[in-house]
């Protein structure tokens, strides 16, 4: 069906049919040019009105911008027009037209406020910059799937439908379900657990995550997509080296695939690849460094989680991607195994970017009784779990794993001022449509 040629692709001396949306009509009397935009870019074509039919001529510059036009002729040289090439037409057709009043402007010529772009997201991608960080996001996905692979990991696809939720019944959304009462799920960490017991050992998801959380900030979501892992055989130690694999792997395959959409951007002077070994500080230090900032209003103690001016704080201290580790047991999940050596510290870490937290993590608990004895200390009832936890009976490995939020990942990679840039259609307190 789509036997175009694109407009980056056009030759001189050959004929093409260039099909895209009209950018621009540039009318200068007896001459008149019209840009067409594709997936791969602009390319000009020009109407000389006396030498052209009047219907052909007419049906060009009577269409309104972001029409969708399909036009066939030869290709010359014109070192003036954008792409150094332009088509002289010999047809040209409105396969569908645009209203002449558009409610933003896709050429990015005039700004439209976050809310108006988000309501009318489809014509807002059209505009090159936001193009540019989708482009950016499937390459840095790409370059995830393909980091996982090298790790010998087995992707999974878990439900996003189920009867209780991974933390216990907070910050769940509630569904119908036919006769009873279902959650939109809040990570695969359970599932996800549930298949190293199955022996595929390593695995990873990408997929959607729902929290019924009430926050409206520019760093949450109430849909997300997380990037998760898990191995058996694996120490919080193994899975932070992993961590940190997959996170440079997504920088990788953004540098090696997209320099015109980070030129785009501005970004590809700037733009690099994190260096490896992440620094890996432990939670006691992460307070006393955060202490001694003095950017928090009270001293930080044992317990305490940090605030989002704490955790600024310490990023413009550390300067780049880093791990806190051996966070406190109470603060952590039930599934979060305990030191070996004190049972007060958890084996849990959190990945940070400078700006924000990207990543939690730790090595499981993988022993029946210890797991069941976290449900009940953080006031979960065990038998709400007994599909998860009646397979740590039947021969369930040590293992570790995190989870990664893509948007953040995004938002941070590309210094992005609010995570709704980084999501085509975002889901929060407010926005439930598109």
């Amino acid at each position: 069906m789509d036997d175009r040629t694109l407009a980056t692709d056009a030759q001189p001396g050959e004929s093409a049919t260039i099909a895209g949306w009209l950018h621009e009509t540039r009318d200068l009397g007896g001459i008149a040019f019209l840009i067409l935009r594709d997936r791969s870019g602009k390319i000009q074509v020009k109407l000389e009105k006396d030498e052209m039919d009047d219907a052909m001529v007419e049906t060009g510059l009577d269409a309104h911008r972001e029409s969708v036009l399909q036009v066939s002729g030869a290709v010359e040289d014109e070192e003036r027009a954008p792409t150094g090439v332009e088509v002289v037409p010999e047809s040209i057709e409105v396969v569908a037209a645009a209203d002449p009043e558009l409610p933003l402007d896709p050429s990015g010529k005039v700004d439209a406020g976050l809310d108006t772009r988000l309501d009318n997201r489809t014509l807002d991608v059209r505009k090159p910059a936001v193009k540019a960080v989708f482009e950016i996001r499937s390459a840095a996905l790409a370059g995830v799937r393909a980091s996982f692979r090298d790790l010998d990991c087995t992707e999974i696809t878990t439900p996003k439908i189920v009867a209780t939720g991974t933390e216990g019944g907070t910050e769940l959304f509630p569904v119908s379900y036919f006769a009873q009462e279902a959650y939109m799920n809040q990570s695969p960490q359970l599932f996800k657990q549930l298949m190293i017991g199955s022996g595929l050992e390593r695995v990873f998801e990408i997929g959607p995550i729902f929290r019924a959380e009430e926050h409206n900030t520019p760093r949450h979501l109430n849909e997300a997509t997380s990037i998760d892992f898990e191995s058996a055989f694996a120490d919080a130690s193994d899975a932070m080296d992993a961590c940190e694999t997959i996170v440079r792997g997504a920088y990788e395959a953004v540098a090696e695939t997209c320099e015109a959409e980070l030129e785009t951007l501005g970004l590809a002077e700037d733009f690099t690849v994190p260096e490896a070994g992440f620094p890996r500080i432990t939670y006691e230090e992460a307070l006393d460094r955060i202490n001694a900032t003095g950017a928090v209003d009270e001293t930080l103690e044992w317990g305490d989680d940090l605030s989002t001016p704490a955790e600024e704080a310490l990023g413009e201290d550390v300067g780049e991607h880093y791990f806190i580790t051996d966070w406190p047991s109470e603060i952590k999940p039930f599934y979060i195994k305990d030191r070996d050596d004190d049972a007060t510290v958890s084996t849990g870490f959190d990945m940070m970017h400078p700006r924000l937290e990207l990543v939690s993590g730790g090595q499981r608990e993988h022993r029946f009784d210890h797991l069941v004895e976290g449900f009940e200390q953080q006031g979960l009832d065990p038998e709400a779990f007994d599909y998860y936890t009646q397979m740590f009976r039947y021969g369930m490995p040590p293992h570790a794993g995190w989870g990664l939020g893509a948007e953040r990942l995004v938002m941070t990679m590309l210094d992005l001022d609010n995570i709704r840039e980084a999501v085509l259609f975002p889901r929060d307190r407010q926005r439930l449509s598109p």
